[in-house]
């Protein structure tokens, strides 16, 4: 009798231990994208803290943008560092103004769409309708800003090239999530990446 019921306990047993490795085959997969997920929205809000702290920076210093992160703490334009959420090391790449892409890389346009010059626009009011609009960009990692002459930062997107379960902007990966000043969605720059000559 005792042989028979401790046989029933250790079926028992190997059920309960099968239930629940089924149900932790289940359970973390649900885990992981919930936790990618709120990796997502933390990026966009740490972007977003970039996009803003250029905006601030050019009230404070119209015309001009800064030449490190570290240089938006320093001036009271981000509270502080945020690091990249989806890369191991936390390093963003940098969204620049290609060299020499003053007037022509990047306008500013009046309420009817007219370019404005830059050196015209860093003169203008603000509350009259016009707009900083960065028509091309140039994509570097932080490791290269060094090598760059005339370093002109307009904000940041990562360095992970992980497929992303949100879309964001018509962007299906993270390295495509781009956060800068100047950024009209609805008309994508032209992009050049650190190494790679314009078209």
């Amino acid at each position: 009798m005792e042989n028979r019921a401790s046989g029933y306990v250790l079926i028992m047993l190997l059920f309960v231990v099968t239930a629940m490795g089924i149900g932790l085959l289940v359970a973390v997969p649900v885990w992981q994208t919930q936790i990618q997920r709120e990796k997502e929205e933390e990026l966009i809000f740490r972007g977003k803290q970039y996009v803003e702290a250029v905006r601030v920076f050019q009230i404070k210093k119209p015309g001009t943008f800064p030449k490190t992160l570290e240089e938006l703490v320093e001036e009271k334009c981000l509270r502080r560092p945020f690091k990249d959420p989806m890369s191991l090391d936390g390093d963003w790449n940098i969204i620049l103004l290609p060299e020499g892409g003053g007037p022509g890389g990047a306008r500013r346009r009046r309420s009817g769409g007219t370019p404005v010059r830059m050196e015209e626009a860093s003169r203008q009011d603000r509350g009259q309708g016009q707009a900083f609009v960065a028509q091309s960009i140039l994509v570097a990692p932080k490791s290269a800003l060094s090598s760059i002459r005339n370093v002109q930062i307009l904000g940041v997107v990562s360095s992970s090239t992980k497929k992303s379960f949100r879309i964001y902007n018509d962007q299906e990966s993270y390295d495509k999530w781009l956060f800068f000043y100047g950024q009209d969605p609805k008309q994508p720059p032209e992009i050049v990446y650190y190494g790679q000559s314009p078209k």
